[in-house]
């Protein structure tokens, strides 16, 4: 006697999940809303979550008035895709080298490695101020982006990717002529692809959602990234949270739309196979 399946139910975790997840998406959501609003809506009380109307783009035009956005954008862009693409590429190498080279006292470098990920980045601003005065990179795409061209964790979580594949591979492919150069980017490298699509994300939400430090080295305004040109959006009068909601929702638009495009390319990439084994 066949049995039917038991209906799938609501199990507390999922409310759990859902409850946690309407907290996180909430003030997004209502910062999109705010977006939209006029002055009058925002100052009124009690305040409404939506809008009377997504027609009201009167915000975003003074996002634009107000500030070079289109410049910011393309400084926040280059320094991001140089920061990650250096940053990355050294990663491979380095996670390369610790898991095939046998040189000594590379247990020892790869603990002091991981020994980086403790220090807080704020107690590194000042030296590395004076050093990039010195090196006389202030206001250039090169002086934003050169203290992020080493990331241990991205080191850290290729070394252990990369253990996962048989040495054996490595002289299989060196008896047959192949370099390592070639080794890592023609075998390593697409084995790891969705790996690499959510390390490039992260470095690149990273360095986009800067502050700090594009502030401190950037003394022209026309070399300002996205961030520091959203505080430019309010005045010594007032605080206009309206225009400022509009201009948070302009710079996220970039990065949601990365998000989307390399999920569905890492989700393609793991379907076509496996990862190292």
């Amino acid at each position: 006697m066949r049995t039917s399946p038991k209906r799938a139910g609501i199990r507390p975790g999922d409310i759990v999940a859902l409850a946690l997840a309407a907290v996180v998406l909430f003030p997004v959501f209502y910062g999109l809303c705010g977006a939209f609003k006029s002055p009058a809506e925002f100052a009124a009380w009690p305040p409404a979550v939506l809008p009377r109307s997504f027609g009201y783009t009167e915000n975003f035009r003074r996002v634009f008035e107000q500030a070079p956005m289109m410049r910011y954008f393309a400084n926040s862009l280059a320094v991001a895709m140089l920061s990650t693409s250096v940053r990355l590429l050294l990663a491979v190498l380095a996670a390369y080298a610790f898991v095939f080279y046998d040189f000594p006292g590379h247990k020892l470098l790869f603990f002091l490695m991981l020994g980086t990920m403790m220090l807080p980045a704020d107690t590194l601003v000042i030296t590395n101020y004076q050093t990039v005065t010195r090196m006389g990179l202030l206001d250039t795409y090169l002086g934003m982006s050169i203290v992020s061209f080493v990331g241990a964790s991205q080191m850290f979580m290729l070394r252990q990717t990369f253990l996962t594949s048989p040495k054996a591979m490595r002289e299989a492919a060196l008896i047959d002529g192949c370099g390592d150069l070639h080794f890592i980017f023609s075998i390593l490298v697409p084995a790891v692809y969705p790996l690499l699509l959510m390390l490039f994300l992260q470095s690149f939400l990273a360095q986009w959602n800067a502050y700090l430090w594009p502030l401190l080295v950037t003394n022209r305004v026309e070399m300002r990234t996205v961030q520091v040109g959203l505080t430019m959006l309010t005045t010594f009068e007032s605080t206009n949270y309206e225009t400022i909601l509009a201009g948070v929702a302009i710079v996220m638009a970039p990065t949601a739309l990365l998000f989307i495009v390399l999920r569905g390319f890492a989700t393609r990439a793991m379907n076509d196979g496996p990862l190292l084994s």
